[in-house]
């Protein structure tokens, strides 16, 4: 419970404050990232039908191929994923033969991530697929707007 002095600081603190403007739902960030995000999807799950790969794969893979060998917890910090997600993911690509567990070269005892040449030639499939979901995603926006929403993007995701 609040102590009168404490609401009569917020009722004063309230009065000579600007009244905020309530945003309509379609000004809200959230939801504008949700939408967008709902839309990303759906395009990548109509697109990517040759590799057969989910999104987080896809990003697994992409991540391997940029960096050549990992451990899976480096994998999944990577490409910003919990733990027993990133299990899930690397499970189902090895099963899948995309990747494999190779022994570390400095520590024996800890396991690499590295693609297979299976994961290598998927890779390739799937990042023309890739390049056109996201030319498909940008095509309303000049080359430099897409150029300020990846950079403001990436701004907002640090």
């Amino acid at each position: 419970m609040q102590s009168d002095d404490t609401q009569e600081t917020l009722v004063r603190s309230a009065q000579t404050q600007p009244a905020l403007t309530p945003l309509a739902l379609d000004d809200q960030l959230a939801f504008l990232l949700r939408r967008s995000h709902q839309h990303l999807t759906s395009l990548f799950q109509q697109m990517m039908t040759v590799s057969q790969l989910t999104s987080p794969q896809y990003n697994a893979l992409l991540r391997l191929r940029e960096q050549g060998r990992v451990s899976q917890n480096q994998l999944g910090r990577l490409i910003d994923m919990d733990p027993a997600t990133t299990q899930g993911v690397v499970t189902r690509l090895v099963q899948r033969g995309l990747i494999e567990r190779v022994p570390d070269e400095v520590d024996r005892r800890r396991v690499q991530l590295t693609l297979t040449e299976s994961g290598h030639q998927t890779m390739l499939e799937a990042l023309v697929v890739g390049q056109d979901i996201q030319e498909r995603a940008l095509a309303d926006f000049s080359e430099q707007e897409r150029a300020e929403l990846l950079r403001l993007l990436g701004k907002l995701t640090r």
